[in-house]
């Protein structure tokens, strides 16, 4: 199926989890997963009207990036090891896997090196407690964004979350939740420079549900581009 066709019938799924949760539609953004498909494809969903991507890998990114005829707007959102920060300031405009304060550190100082502006960065929460996930834990979040809000070239938007894989998406449903019911508390902590405006979680197969409680970026690869 045609590109153009799978994005359309994402957009109209984002559309019905609004409709049904009293959500505006420009309240959710798509962030189409391009992980390991040709940058020839994402070309084509760019052409479709789709502006912002993600990508897992920074050299995938990078690649995919130069490749690109048309200015799209990138996320790193995959496990992002700090000797790699080097190469995204100026291509990528959030990072949503920021799990530790090393990372947000090394972040700022690339940033502060390369560009004038701060880069977004969601705080990545293993709600889960899966081994197997990066992420830090949701008794530590508030403590580690308190730790990342003085440094002047990072700018914490939100939260991001993977919750495990079901059949079922409405098993997902507690974990999504537990991230929205975080952003509240640290809301209300009002730490200076903080926003928590932007939740990131939801998935080919659950992002309805995601949507449900409240995410406002949902990471869409395989509905949109096919198994990889």
């Amino acid at each position: 199926m045609p590109v153009a066709d799978t994005l359309a019938a994402v957009r109209a799924r984002i559309q019905r989890a609004c409709a049904i949760s009293g959500r505006a539609p420009a309240a959710v953004r798509l962030v189409a997963v391009s992980k390991l498909h040709p940058a020839a494809l994402v070309a084509e969903a760019a052409a479709s009207g789709q502006t912002v991507f993600g990508e897992n890998y920074v050299q995938e990114l990078v690649d995919k990036a130069a490749q690109l005829p048309c200015p799209v707007e990138w996320h790193m959102i995959g496990h992002l090891q700090s000797n790699k920060v080097k190469y995204l300031p100026g291509i990528v405009s959030m990072i949503h896997t920021v799990d530790r304060l090393s990372l947000a550190q090394e972040i700022d100082r690339q940033w502060r090196t390369k560009l004038a502006v701060p880069c977004d960065i969601l705080v990545q929460v293993n709600v889960s407690g899966e081994a197997t996930k990066s992420g830090t834990t949701r008794t530590e979040a508030l403590a580690l964004v308190r730790a990342i809000a003085p440094l002047p070239n990072v700018r914490i938007r939100g939260l991001m979350t993977m919750p495990p894989f079901f059949d079922d998406p409405e098993s997902a449903r507690p974990y999504f939740k537990e991230l929205r019911l975080l952003a509240d508390q640290i809301r209300s902590a009002e730490i200076p420079g903080v926003e928590m405006t932007e939740l990131s979680m939801g998935m080919s197969g659950d992002f309805e549900v995601a949507i449900e409680e409240g995410a406002t970026l949902v990471r869409v690869g395989t509905a949109i581009f096919g198994e990889r």
